[in-house]
């Protein structure tokens, strides 16, 4: 007797809740006087390609929703007005996308949205840069504000 197959629609991949905003934490700006830049790279950035990919003939992406999974670097820059982020609770949320199918255009700019609503810096940038699939490379650039001057 072959073993019962798993419905995708019951595995509990199916049913995160992505992303999640709720897990980003600041702290007040300990120079808030001060303009200066804030740097971070976040190399472990997962998520699954929305609409498989040219692996999608692999009988095991049916039980993921979406397809094959997607990895990139998300490098986010920012001005820090009253408050910066604070970082395990950034990786958090950043985990957050890992379950679920999303375009690496709405990862970015989704992420930028959260992180400047939950630290309303004086600017901020994200780049997503995504590994290499199906021969082609994307980098996707989000900004909020105007850049500050160098």
């Amino acid at each position: 007797m072959a073993p019962p197959r798993i419905d995708p629609r019951q595995s509990s991949v199916h049913r995160s809740r992505m992303p999640r905003p709720e897990l980003l934490e600041t702290f007040e700006n300990p120079y808030a006087d001060r303009d200066y830049e804030i740097h971070m790279d976040c190399s472990e950035f997962t998520s699954l390609c929305p609409v498989g990919g040219i692996e999608s003939d692999a009988e095991e992406l049916a039980l993921l929703k979406g397809g094959a999974p997607d990895f990139g670097t998300i490098r986010i820059t920012y001005t820090p007005a009253s408050k910066c982020l604070e970082l395990k609770s950034l990786k958090l949320y950043l985990w957050s996308f890992r379950n679920d199918g999303i375009f690496y255009e709405r990862a970015v700019n989704r992420i930028l949205d959260d992180l400047v609503a939950s630290s309303s810096p004086k600017w901020m940038r994200v780049v997503g840069d995504f590994n290499t699939r199906g021969g082609i490379k994307s980098v996707i650039t989000a900004v909020h504000g105007k850049a500050p001057a160098r």
